[in-house]
Formats: C-alpha cells, structure tokens, sequence
C-alpha cells in the first residue's frame, strides 16, 4: 500500500509540474522537477510490478482494486513522461536560444571605461595656471608666436647670469627704464619664427619669459640658468606650472583679446619692449604664485591629520621643535607672498605709465590673480590658527608639567619635615 501511495502521490506532482511548464517563470525549474519524479516513478512503479508478480495468488478485494487502479497509473504515468519530455526538449531548446541572445547582447553593450577614468587611480591635475577660458581656444595660426614663462627658483643672480649669457651669444637689451632695475632683458638671433625677434625676460624673484625663442634655445638658457638660481624648484614642478599664450603682431592698439596678446606693428622697438615687459611681469607673478600655491597645498597635507586626531580624542605626537618648524614654514610663506611680492599692490613701475599698467592690470585679471592671493590667504589663516592651537597645547601641557613638578617637591619637604618631629 505505501508503493501504492507513491506511485498517486508521483503522478500527482507531475501533473503540478507539468502544469508548472506553461508558466513562464518556471519552465525550467519544472521541467527538470518533473523529469526527476517520473524517473523516480519508473523505479516506483518497476518494484510495484514485481510485486504483483509475487503475489498473483492473493484474491483480497482491496489487492484486486488496488492492482487495477495501479494498472491505470501506470499507462496515465507513461504517457505523462513522453509528453514531459518532448515538451522539455523545446522549451530547453528556446530557453538556450534565448540565453545565448542575451549573452551576446549584453556583451556587445558592455560599456567601455574611458582612458583616465578608471576607479582606483587618480588622475593628474591640470596646471592650476591654466584657465578655464583657454581650453577652447582655436589652433595656433601661422602669424602667432608663442610667450612661455616658468618659475625656477627663488631668485636669481642678476649679475652673473647677464655675463654668462653674454658669453654664450646673447644680447642685453638695455631699453627699460632704471627704475625697472629688478629684470634682465635678452635678446637672441634664434627667433621661432620671422615675424619678431627673439627676447628673453629674467626677473629677479625667480621666473623667466620667452618670446617668440625656439626650444632648443630655451633649454640652452634653462641649462644655464641653473648655474645663477638661488634655492632651485624641482623640474618636473618648473614645467607643469607654467603660462603659455599666443601673440602676433598687427594693426590696432596693443592690448589682451580672447586670450592673445595683441602688438601694435607701428610701434618703434622701446614702446614693445615695455609693452612685454608688462605682460611679463604678469605673467611672471602668476607663476610665482602657482609654485606658491603648491607650497601651500603641501604644507595643508602635512597638517590635515591634526583636526582629526584631536576630533577622536588622540595624542597629538608633535614635539614643540616640529610646531615650532611648522609655524616658521607658514610664516615664511606667509611672508613670500603677502611682502616680497607685487601681488597685493600695483608695482610703482605703474605709477605714471597708464598705458602698461591697464595691459598689467588686464593680465592679472585675465589670470585670475586677485582671486587667488585671497584664496591663498584664506588658506594661510585657517593654517595659522591650527598651528596656533598646537602651540597653546603644548604650553599648557609643559605648564600642567611644571605645576605637578612644584607639587612633588613640596610633598617632599612637608614629608622631610614630618620625619624631622617624628623622629
């Protein structure tokens, strides 16, 4: 009887499950389901014939309908299991085909990480220099030469570098006024193109402005120079901050347009070199301030663990030396461009020139100057005021010293006089 019982419970469920095949969310799932049942059925419905077999002579009523009944199951359950195979095979075939269709698809569709854009990595900053108003500027034509200014160092030797370069075949240019005392003027026969002569500016707070000179000739004077810096920067830092702008020459007056420098053709050779000298000296701040910028940068990422360690309660493993060093790295900085540079004020060079001071005052407004000192200053002050908290720490923590050394001692002495009655 409990084969029996199997053998009804076997089919019942195959029937659920191939009533389960014209779902479409579970065609697979009962396709397989029903071909394990009948399978097990076979092997069910094998020992149950056997069974019979044996047991021919038994005339019990319930053995007789049981034997009929299981008879019947036996042809429904064949025929269930051809149909559950035939409908398995093409359903499994649509199923595969539908599968591969899919796996192509999504494999053509796939998307395609840029260059640069990868997780995990950072990407290189674009010099800070560069603004956004000249990253859509047209090709460079035929009449446009080319201005480049970089920043080597802190200053440079003026008047050794003059003869060095002297030595080397370069010209001085001696059309500045003596009141522009703090830049050498150059000039060289290696000129880009024909349009202008080559000229070279080198200002004494340590940056330098080509126009119009060929490569090979600006890394000649690179070499050079290096001779004459006064504390040098790095040389990968030198050629990512730096300002490169077009100009050419032509009708009109002399003037900044669409990021270009502008020359008037009918001035004489003093009135240009003063113009370029205006723009030089602006662009030469600008990169000046870049390097200074970087600076600062640095010495923000070296103090940017302090807020956090003392946010979660830590110790603060500064000595008062290495606050001390802090406070003077900021402070010079601080110094650099706040004292010893013209970027807070018009340079007196201005003062009864109005022409060159509205080309230096368009530069630095076309180079976001202004903008920047006052982010920089920003910055200066919040790292001013870290630092002042570490030094005011570290006096409290040498006074609480000094308090509990003053009460060690006096507990001492009241100790000492103690024994002194006692005993």
């Amino acid at each position: 009887m409990k084969q029996n019982v199997t053998a009804f419970l076997g089919v019942g469920m195959s029937l659920k499950a191939l009533w389960r095949l014209h779902q479409p969310l579970k065609r697979t799932q009962a396709c397989g389901f029903a071909l394990r049942t009948l399978n097990g059925l076979n092997s069910v419905t094998g020992s149950s014939s056997t069974c019979l077999k044996d047991q021919r002579n038994c005339h019990h009523p319930t053995y007789n309908y049981s034997t009929t009944r299981l008879q019947e199951v036996i042809r429904r359950h064949h025929t269930l299991y051809f149909e559950a195979l035939t409908l398995l095979s093409s359903k499994s075939k649509t199923w595969i085909q539908m599968r591969k269709q899919y796996t192509s698809t999504s494999t053509t569709t796939k998307p395609v990480l840029k260059q640069g854009g990868m997780p995990g990595k950072r990407t290189l900053k674009g010099p800070r220099t560069k603004q956004p108003s000249r990253t859509n500027q047209p090709r460079q034509e035929e009449d446009m030469m080319q201005c480049i200014a970089y920043a080597t160092a802190d200053q440079y030797h003026l008047p050794t570098l003059c003869h060095d370069l002297i030595a080397h075949g370069f010209v001085e240019i001696n059309e500045l006024p003596r009141d522009a005392s703090n830049v050498l003027v150059m000039g060289t026969e290696n000129a880009a193109k024909p349009n202008d002569t080559g000229a070279i500016f080198f200002f004494r707070e340590g940056s330098v402005v080509f126009w119009n000179v060929e490569e090979k000739t600006v890394k000649t004077v690179m070499r050079i120079l290096e001779q004459h810096e006064i504390q040098p920067y790095e040389v990968a830092l030198v050629h990512w901050e730096n300002e490169e702008i077009n100009y050419s020459v032509g009708e009109g007056n002399s003037k900044l347009h669409r990021g270009n420098f502008l020359f008037n053709e009918e001035l004489d050779y003093e009135q240009v070199v003063l113009e370029k000298f205006a723009f030089s000296n602006a662009l030469s701040l600008s990169v000046k301030l870049a390097i200074w910028e970087i600076s600062l940068d640095n010495f923000v990422e070296s103090i940017q663990s302090i807020p956090e360690m003392l946010k979660s309660g830590q110790r603060v493993k500064l000595s008062r030396a290495e606050v001390m060093q802090k406070i003077g790295e900021l402070f010079a900085l601080r110094h650099c461009i706040n004292l010893s540079s013209d970027l807070l004020i018009t340079p007196d060079f201005y003062w009864d020139r109005e022409d060159l001071e509205q080309l230096y005052d368009k530069t630095c407004q076309f180079l976001n100057i202004n903008r920047r000192v006052k982010v920089v200053n920003e910055k200066l002050q919040h790292c001013t005021e870290i630092t002042d908290l570490m030094r005011n720490h570290l006096s409290e923590k040498h006074s609480l010293r000094l308090e509990w050394m003053i009460v060690v001692l006096i507990t001492i002495e009241v100790m000492f006089e103690l024994a002194r009655v006692i005993f």
